[in-house]
Order: structure tokens, then sequence, then C-alpha cells
């Protein structure tokens, strides 16, 4: 079964957009969980713009205390580029996983993997110390053997497939998003013969959900601005509603 992990950044954005606390952050966690969501992601930035440490810790004590399906703690993930304060605020509320992801200054949003050269050392023992307190770490990696190959020397958990090259390939046509979503099956069929588990994420939407739910081995798909934009039509529980079954 595919777990889905909502991402709430955009909560934060437009709450952080006025100043104050609404629309607040937690309300969406509640209203997600409520409707089922197994899962609740959250991306910190230095900039502070839309997520807070504040909000890391509110979601987190929160968390510790609602059951998502089936009675089943709701799994929190943190991801973001594993910068010294970023890794302290993590061990500070283990979630249960951290996914490492490389960042460019004024990017608007994460658009690359880690390149498969970036040097181990450093990140692998950051993968250590995350892992010896009990926290599941997957990294951000394009669909490719070498950043798979790369993945799996550091220690990681699993993987996190970058999605938007084959969210623009299907918005460009079935025909080429069934070419991009190829090499998706490749690269999970390989992470998994090496050890690996698959997460999936970036502009991924209820229309190429279509195709990319039947990803081989795919363990969760974090969604955020597709399923935020979705709710000012419908509502946050018939959203989140609406891309649970998207998945299933």
């Amino acid at each position: 079964m595919i777990s889905l992990s909502v991402n709430v950044n955009k909560i934060a954005t437009l709450r952080n957009s006025r100043g104050g606390q609404v629309p607040s952050v937690i309300d969406a966690v509640k209203t997600c969980v409520a409707a089922g969501a197994p899962g609740i992601t959250v991306h910190p930035r230095q900039d502070q713009r839309h997520i807070r440490p504040d909000d890391v810790h509110d979601i987190a004590a929160l968390l510790a205390h609602l059951t998502g399906p089936s009675g089943r703690p709701v799994e929190f993930n943190i991801e973001g580029d594993p910068a010294p304060e970023l890794i302290d605020l993590v061990l500070s509320v283990t979630p249960t996983q951290c996914t490492l992801v490389p960042t460019t200054p004024g990017e608007i949003t994460s658009h690359a993997g880690w390149a498969p050269d970036t040097p181990v050392n450093r990140l692998g023992a950051i993968v250590t110390t995350l892992q010896d307190a009990g926290i599941r770490v997957a990294v951000f990696v394009e669909p490719e053997r070498g950043p798979i190959e790369w993945a799996a020397r550091l220690g990681a958990d699993r993987i996190e497939l970058y999605t938007e090259p084959f969210a623009r390939a299907w918005a460009s046509g079935a025909e080429a998003g069934r070419d991009a979503f190829a090499r998706y099956v490749q690269a999970a069929r390989f992470a998994h013969e090496v050890g690996l588990g698959v997460n999936a994420g970036h502009d991924l939407d209820l229309q190429n959900l279509v195709l990319f739910k039947t990803l081989p081995h795919l363990d969760e798909v974090s969604i955020g601005h597709a399923l935020i934009s979705h709710a000012l039509w419908v509502g946050l529980e018939q959203a989140v509603g609406d891309y649970l079954s998207a998945v299933q």
C-alpha cells in the first residue's frame, strides 16, 4: 500500500503572507489526519518563508498524541538541506523520517536531486546520526542508477525520486508521460535490488498519479502544492480524501 504524506508548507506560506496565526498549520494537520492522511511532511528553510521551527515542534507534539488509519501512529517527515541547524531541529523532535534534499540559494522550490559525486563522508555521518536516533533517512535523487548507487553507499534507508520531470512530460501528453515513467520504473526496481525503499514527490497530482501509482515498490508519495491547490475548491478534508483514493 502506498502511503500519502501531506506537505503543509503552503498553509504556512499563506499564514506568513499576512502574519499572525491564520490559517493555522496545526488545524490543517488535524484536518489532514482526521481525513485519513497517514503522514505529514514539512520542509523548513533557512529564510523561514513557510514552515518555522516552532511549527516543527508544535506538529511533533500534536502527532505524538494522534493516530492515523488503522490506529497506527501518524508519520512525520521533515525534509530539507542537511545544514547543522536543520539536523539539530530534526534531532530535537525525532520524526519518523528525515528526507535530505540539496538546495541552492534563492531557489523557489527543490529542482534537482543529489549529484552522485557528492562526497559521502560528511553526509554519511549525518545519516548515521539520524538513524542512531531512530529516524528513517531518505535522500532526494534523480531516477538514475548513479544517484541510487550513491544513496546505497551513503547508508540511506530510502530514496525519494524527484518527479517533476515525469510530471512535465505527462502534462505534454500521455505518450511522453509513459516514456518518462519508464525511467522511474527502472530506477525503482534498481533501488529495490540494492535494498532501498522508494518514496517520490514533486508535482504529483490527481491526473498523473493515475500512472505513477503503479510504480513498482513505491512506499510513499509526498504531495503539497497540488493537494492544497485542489483544497481551495473542494476543502482540505475532501482534497485529502481525493488524494488517498488516487494512490490506491
